[in-house]
């Protein structure tokens, strides 16, 4: 239910030009705290909010990253709403994190997809990791971004708002045109199935999240993977690595992840040892011949 304060914070947001998903997250975290408080966010005080954001560090013990979010959203409401100039937004500062993420081989990944038993959470599911998508970008998929003569697909809903092209592999193509006649929606690729599958055809939203991270959880399950922090987004990691592994150069890479940094690109170094197995095959090599 929309409020006074979610509208003028929505309307300063799109203002600020960011993207949607960003809007939601920036407005839940006022909301959040007007829960916890019981209170309007107007009648707050400094006090309540340095007492809220110690509470949600230390008892609900929320991680770094959800801590920036929550950090970023009630910031930009009180300074850029409010208009309040308080001391406690001066030394906010969320504990950087440098963790490795969990990585799939390849025939985990076989492993996991042969057991999704559901058709469109399978063609959804080999889509993200075939092409290294993010959760929201196979969901969006359009029918106008499969260009299948160059064997190529349009991301236009990529994180901030980037567009970018990444290839679409011969197989891939195949899976999505078979799930596309279950449906044969004007537009979307992945349509909301329903109960009766007779309004995939029409409807204008896309399969919900909690579905496909469902049935990625229960194929997980199915197919013994005991790896800890396995999630959808998994797959896009794991596809990043096993490009690196078949040689594919990291300035590539990039450009297929939509990485503005190369610097993030970069962690999959650590994510492989194949590099260094070929480097000590080029020492030994180079040694065997003096």
């Amino acid at each position: 239910m929309m409020t006074d304060w979610s509208e003028r914070m929505i309307e300063a947001l799109q203002l600020n030009g960011l993207s949607e998903r960003t809007q939601e997250s920036y407005v839940r975290t006022v909301r959040m705290l007007t829960e916890h408080c019981k209170k309007t966010p107007e009648s707050i005080t400094e006090d309540e909010l340095r007492e809220y954001f110690l509470y949600r560090k230390n008892v609900s013990s929320w991680s770094p990253k959800t801590m920036r979010i929550c950090y970023c959203g009630i910031r930009f409401f009180y300074t850029n709403i409010l208009r309040h100039d308080w001391h406690i937004f001066n030394i906010l500062r969320a504990q950087a994190e440098h963790r490795l993420p969990s990585i799939l081989s390849e025939e985990e990944v076989r492993r996991i997809l042969s057991c999704v038993n559901t058709p469109h959470n399978h063609a959804y599911l080999t889509t993200v990791y075939s092409c290294g998508l993010r959760l929201h970008e196979g969901l969006h998929l359009e029918v106008p971004d499969i260009d299948s003569t160059r064997k190529m697909i349009h991301v236009h809903r990529g994180k901030g708002a980037k567009d970018r092209y990444v290839p679409l592999p011969e197989g891939t193509l195949h899976i999505l045109r078979q799930h596309w006649k279950t449906h044969r929606h004007p537009r979307l690729i992945f349509p909301a199935i329903g109960r009766d599958r007779r309004r995939s055809s029409y409807t204008s939203s896309t399969m919900a999240k909690s579905s496909v991270q469902g049935a990625f959880r229960r194929a997980k399950q199915l197919a013994c993977i005991a790896k800890k922090n396995v999630s959808i987004h998994t797959l896009r990691h794991s596809y990043a690595t096993h490009l690196l592994e078949a040689g594919v150069n990291l300035r590539t890479i990039q450009q297929f992840l939509g990485h503005v940094r190369l610097e993030t690109t970069m962690v999959y170094l650590h994510l492989t040892s194949k590099g260094q197995q070929d480097a000590w095959e080029k020492i030994n090599n180079l040694m065997r011949e003096l």
